[in-house]
């Protein structure tokens, strides 16, 4: 009896656990919670080292620019990426790029590269469109389709895109051109656009310019002298091609207004070479003169139909602030400074066109 009440109160009462076993339990938790710490921060450090450390190298570490057509997707940026050598780890760029969604942002553009870019900075930059955008230079036209040429090689639109605006006779009459006039719209100067602009957006930003020059004092003088403004800009280009010299270009605006007020034919020889297509020709000969061409003013009277060139802004500006003066010849002079004497009856001139005539044969200059 007395061992069966001490084998029951030996299951009644619990052993009492080992301190020692309890301090391992403890020391094994916190070892996993380190492990798993440190697990969580390769892993942490491998993300962070994916998105944030730099991965865009350049060449000769100097910034350069990445152009993202209109309607590219994911694999053709990839590929526009690749082809500079961009990307020093491919797959963690892709990776980045996967985790921000990118494919789903694409934004068309001219973006700016600099080394040692991380994959977020690149894949910000590039899904949010934040592009830099680009000098438009517009200078030296003769014609629409040189115009179109000229642009498409500085933004996205293409010369056919550009040119089959520039030549729609509906759209451009709703700007108050057609397609003898419609270049003296494209002002000579250096535009800020984005390279993705599309050719109706250059035609209305140009449009803009364009208005804005004519501003209220300029329109103001076109009608003291009585011209439009096409015309202004016509007879500018007119001046721009007879010299180079931006000092005469007052005086000889001044011949031509004489000459349209007393009712002369301009004659001004390069609406003749304009006329030939032949716009590099030193000479022009008096056969030359009956070309057939409503732009010829050697056989018709007045300005011709539109502008031969772009004329520059100074041109523009001389037209409408001409010399005052009585002169209605002028004659390249013979020393081929670049200068022209200027003379107020046809006698002088003569004298003045036949030095200017022998200095050529002298040279050899046959046309």
């Amino acid at each position: 009896m007395k061992q069966d009440n001490y084998t029951l109160l030996k299951h009644k009462c619990p052993r009492k656990r080992s301190p020692m076993n309890s301090r391992s339990l403890i020391r094994i938790i916190i070892y996993l919670i380190v492990f798993v710490l440190i697990i969580a921060g390769i892993n942490a450090a491998a993300i962070y080292s994916k998105a944030y450390s730099p991965n865009i190298h350049t060449p000769e570490q100097k910034p350069v620019y990445i152009f993202i057509p209109t309607g590219s997707e994911y694999e053709d940026v990839l590929q526009i990426i690749y082809q500079q050598n961009l990307i020093e780890n491919k797959k963690s760029f892709e990776w980045a790029a996967d985790k921000k969604k990118y494919a789903s942002h694409i934004l068309p553009g001219r973006y700016r590269i600099r080394e040692n870019m991380s994959n977020n900075e690149l894949i910000n930059i590039l899904r949010s469109g934040l592009q830099e955008p680009v000098n438009v230079t517009i200078n030296n036209a003769r014609t629409l389709e040189d115009l179109a040429q000229k642009i498409s090689g500085q933004i996205e639109s293409s010369p056919d895109e550009l040119l089959q605006l520039l030549t729609d006779s509906g759209y451009i009459q709703e700007y108050g051109f057609d397609k003898l006039t419609v270049l003296g719209m494209f002002l000579p100067n250096t535009y800020e656009f984005w390279w993705n602009t599309s050719a109706d957006g250059f035609f209305k930003r140009m449009n803009k310019e364009y208005n804005r020059f004519w501003n209220q004092e300029r329109k103001g003088r076109a009608r003291e002298i009585n011209l439009t403004g096409n015309q202004v800009i016509t007879l500018a280009s007119i001046v721009v091609n007879e010299t180079n010299k931006e000092d005469e270009y007052r005086r000889i605006a001044g011949v031509y207004i004489n000459r349209l007020n007393q009712g002369i034919r301009l004659q001004a020889d390069p609406t003749v070479k304009y006329a030939l297509e032949d716009y590099e020709r030193r000479r022009v000969l008096r056969k030359d003169t009956y070309s057939d061409s409503p732009y010829n003013t050697y056989l018709h009277y007045g300005l011709p139909p539109g502008p031969i060139s772009l004329p520059t802004i100074k041109a523009i500006d001389a037209v409408l602030n001409y010399e005052k003066h009585r002169y209605v010849f002028f004659c390249a002079k013979d020393d081929f400074s670049g200068y022209h004497n200027f003379a107020r009856t046809l006698e002088q001139h003569n004298k003045n066109a036949r030095l200017y005539q022998k200095a050529l044969n002298r040279r050899n200059i046959l046309r």
